[in-house]
């Protein structure tokens, strides 16, 4: 061999050598590239959740966020329709007791108070309260035609609140033959399934005592009628129950109580049903608290006759004319978007179970049941609450039992549970072992699956016989093809390498993994065994509910009348 060629082929192999070393690093760069997908995969997975989780709380808090500045904006804009087109009955209702003040200590002229009530007239053509204001003063003044005209056009306006006002008039002026003639016009214009908002009104004279003896009977009587009228109704106790429903769950507390179960909120797919029966239970809590409160303390009765019927007529003037209910009730859901920081949902579900307070017409026990559980709204004093609670206590404890009944149905029995896509169930954590031996092998068997993928596959085997069979061939061929074969039987024993290191990696990943998994199944039995303990926690308070209700009677919850003992009869 010649020293060109000599040259020559030391110069091939140094090549052919660069190569092969270039073509492993490769191979080898590659094969950590697809040894590492496999995490990366898991991770991004991982990472997407966590991503279309937080992209869908922010897209829920910005809905949220537009949602409350649209209801602030709108209630000023509704607020500043009704002081425009309604503003002027304001100023009409601040009149009403302010004359007859003014009457009793005598310091205004009769001419003002005329003067004062025509302007009132003029400014307010639709209102009933005007020309009831101008037949007070043409009264006051000994004016008889011009009372008897202005009264002929506030009963054209509205009959039953003019007849509900002079009733309370004569009342306060003393005049029990008038005040009996007054409530005798009223009553007979009254249909217990469809009474005016306003006679809350009778019902608050009545628990606050105002009445004398013999009118006071009288109404006694036909608030008993009423009832007795409504009951022999068929169908009268479902409807009873179902209204004081509907009811109690205007206080239904809506809260996620995930903050305190943070682990059974991210591992149960039950969690939605938890909490909500966590809110249900929780409602007894709220009821007992609300119904304690309304007979905590005793009723302080106003000083005197004319202090007690000026609180009732304030409360009959400023309660809003059924014109102004559409705007109101639009202002009261826009409240509710407020109070619910942004959540129409919720709002609008508050709103539903509030509805009948804002109707113009509602049943008598509706009208009791409005003043029991939203006075605010259903604008009933303290002493109504009181007695219209203890004269619907049956109902009320009715409707309570069926709740209870139904919250106990609906809580969760088998607790569904996901971790890492391994699903059990359990009822109260007792078979904890069997549920980790459950965790365990199906980790244990994910990890198998995925250490049966790092293995050595044909092209690492089809490598080995290819370097073997070079090096065979070099023997006759020359060192050419015997670097070839160590250049690939060596690549074999550096993949063997790789995936044996890879398995191992696999393997305490895994490992890792599996105790991480589960401490998450311990914390999440844990917190269920504290969910339970607190559910049953708030669920003997219903017993305290039935209880309290039981110990009301009507008889108990009524002022004493002013003509004789001012004083409050101890509650039960």
């Amino acid at each position: 061999m010649s020293t060109t060629e000599r040259i020559i082929q030391a110069a091939d192999l140094t090549y052919i050598n660069n190569s092969l070393r270039s073509l492993n690093r490769d191979i080898e760069a590659v094969s950590q590239q697809v040894a590492g997908v496999g995490g990366e995969l898991a991770d991004t997975r991982s990472e997407l959740a966590r991503l279309e989780q937080a992209f869908m709380q922010f897209v829920a808090a910005d809905l949220r966020a537009k949602e409350l500045a649209l209801a602030e904006t709108r209630q000023i804009k509704i607020r500043q329709e009704l002081e425009t087109t309604y503003g002027y009955y304001a100023e009409v209702r601040r009149q009403a007791t302010g004359i007859l003040q003014a009457a009793d200590v005598n310091v205004v002229r009769a001419e003002t108070i005329k003067s004062a009530t025509e302007g009132l007239m003029l400014s307010a053509p639709r209102y009933w309260l005007a020309p009831a204001l101008v037949a007070l003063a043409a009264w006051l003044n000994d004016q008889q035609d011009l009372a008897k005209r202005a009264l002929a056009e506030a009963i054209r306006r509205d009959d039953e609140k003019t007849s509900l006002f002079f009733a309370l008039i004569s009342r306060r002026s003393g005049r029990g033959n008038a005040c009996r003639v007054w409530l005798d016009r009223y009553f007979g214009m009254q249909d217990p399934k469809s009474l005016d908002r306003q006679s809350v009104i009778l019902v608050d004279a009545l628990a606050s005592g105002i009445f004398g003896g013999e009118v006071r009977l009288q109404c006694t009587r036909r608030v008993e009628s009423w009832v007795e009228e409504l009951a022999a109704e068929v169908g009268f106790v479902e409807t009873q129950r179902e209204q004081w429903s509907d009811g109690l769950l205007t206080k239904l507390p809506d809260e996620n109580r995930a903050g305190r179960y943070t682990h059974l909120s991210r591992f149960s797919p039950t969690w939605t049903e938890l909490n909500a029966s966590l809110n249900e239970a929780a409602l007894h809590e709220v009821v007992r608290d609300h119904f304690v409160g309304i007979f905590d303390g005793p009723l302080v009765p106003a000083r005197n006759i004319e202090a007690a019927v000026d609180d009732l007529l304030d409360s009959l003037v400023s309660n809003f004319d059924d014109e102004e209910l559409p705007l109101r009730r639009e202002d009261r859901l826009n409240q509710l978007v407020i109070e619910e920081s942004g959540d129409r949902v919720a709002a609008q579900r508050r709103q539903s179970l509030e509805t009948t307070i804002l109707d113009e017409r509602v049943s008598f026990t509706q009208l009791l049941t409005n003043a029991a559980m939203n006075p605010q709204l259903s604008k009933a004093t303290r002493a109504t609450q009181r007695y219209a609670t203890a004269l619907s206590r049956a109902w009320i404890r009715d409707a309570h039992d069926d709740l209870t009944a139904s919250f106990r149905a609906r809580v969760p029995g088998d607790i569904a549970l996901s971790i890492e896509g391994w699903s059990g169930s359990t009822r109260s954590g007792e078979n904890e072992t069997e549920l980790l031996g459950g965790l365990g092998a199906y980790l244990d068997a994910a990890r198998d699956a995925a250490l049966a993928k790092l293995k050595l596959g044909f092209k690492h085997w089809a490598a080995v016989v290819f370097g073997v069979f070079m090096l065979v061939c070099a023997f006759s061929a020359g060192w050419l093809l015997a670097l070839v074969g160590v250049g690939s039987i060596g690549w074999f024993f550096a993949e063997k390498k790789k995936i044996d290191n890879a398995r191992i990696r696999l393997a305490q990943e895994a490992a890792k993994k599996k105790e991480q998994c589960e401490q998450a199944l311990k914390a999440t039995l844990a917190e269920l065994v504290e969910w339970r303990r607190e559910y049953a926690r708030r669920d003997e308070i219903a017993a305290e509910v039935t209880a309290f209700i039981d110990s009301i009677s009507p008889e108990q919850h009524i002022l004493a009348s002013h003509d004789n003992v001012r004083r409050v009869m101890s509650a039960a």
